[in-house]
């Protein structure tokens, strides 16, 4: 739980580096975390089948999203790479290729 915390704890750090155990524990976290909320939206009726999220969850998903492109951008540079690689997701069919 240490290491999800230390992620949030750096919310808009996107320079130095992450060890690949904060990586993988924020993303097992975020796991549990959405799956947890999912379960919580569906029991108490928030959840929308059109748009895929409750309300818990797609609040939660908004809350995340800085801190996990932090952490995925530290995660590169301590592989070796720039952390513009992670836009190449964006584009179709080819994000799958240059991993």
């Amino acid at each position: 739980m240490n290491w999800y915390l230390d992620v949030l704890k750096k919310y808009a750090v996107f320079g130095g580096r992450a060890r690949r155990k904060e990586y993988w524990y924020f993303v097992l976290f975020n796991i549990l975390i959405s799956i947890l909320l999912g379960i919580i939206d569906v029991v108490t009726g928030s959840f929308s089948p059109e748009a895929g999220l409750g309300l818990l969850s797609g609040l939660y998903t908004l809350a995340i999203l800085i801190p996990g492109i932090a952490v995925s951008v530290r995660r590169l540079h301590d592989s070796g790479k720039s952390g513009w690689w992670l836009l190449i997701g964006l584009v179709p069919s080819s994000g799958l290729l240059c991993f």
